[in-house]
């Protein structure tokens, strides 16, 4: 409460400013003013802006550099915003490719279905027969047509006439040396 009675109520937001005790000393190092005539400071004054004038008429202008961060990288900004929508482009097109093969699978699949359906349903003895007599005309066999035989229970096979000796005992050496013999004699 202290604060209040020293300084008084304030009614308004901001703090009361208070003014400062130090006031610094005016630069001891500033010359003086010259007494020269305002006639002779004009005409000093003109022969410094002259000089000033010829010294920029004889530097070669300065060309004014232009700033080309901030092009370069909206550049750059739009070069990934594209990529990123080319990607994305690519990804969708091969997604609605893949899918439309999928739907063309799965047609083939239903057809081939149909197909085992139909092959399993004309397999049927009873379809099988029933094609037989209206497309081709075919009957069942009558008493008539049926002939019997009557087969001799005799072996037609004929034994064989040499031995085959298979010998495994032997080695590749062994058997060159007996052809070898064989062939002398």
């Amino acid at each position: 409460m202290a604060g209040y009675r020293q300084y008084g109520y304030q009614y308004e937001t901001s703090p009361r400013k208070i003014q400062p005790e130090f006031e610094p000393n005016k630069n001891p190092y500033k010359k003086k003013k010259s007494s020269l005539s305002k006639k002779s400071k004009s005409k000093i004054n003109k022969a410094k802006q002259r000089e000033k004038e010829k010294q920029k008429a004889n530097k070669p202008k300065k060309q004014t550099k232009y700033n080309y961060k901030p092009v370069v990288y909206i550049g750059l900004a739009f070069a990934m915003l594209f990529t990123i929508s080319y990607r994305y482009s690519l990804i969708n097109e091969k997604y609605n490719e893949k899918e439309s093969i999928k739907s063309q699978v799965s047609d083939v699949e239903k057809q081939n279905e149909q197909l085992q359906v139909s092959i399993e349903n004309s397999l049927n003895l009873t379809s099988i027969e029933q094609e037989a007599k209206n497309q081709l005309g075919m009957q069942k066999l009558d008493n008539s047509q049926k002939v019997y035989l009557n087969l001799q229970k005799k072996d037609y096979v004929q034994p064989a006439s040499e031995e085959v000796v298979i010998d495994d005992n032997q080695n590749w050496f062994d058997k060159i040396i007996e052809k070898l013999t064989q062939v002398i004699k």
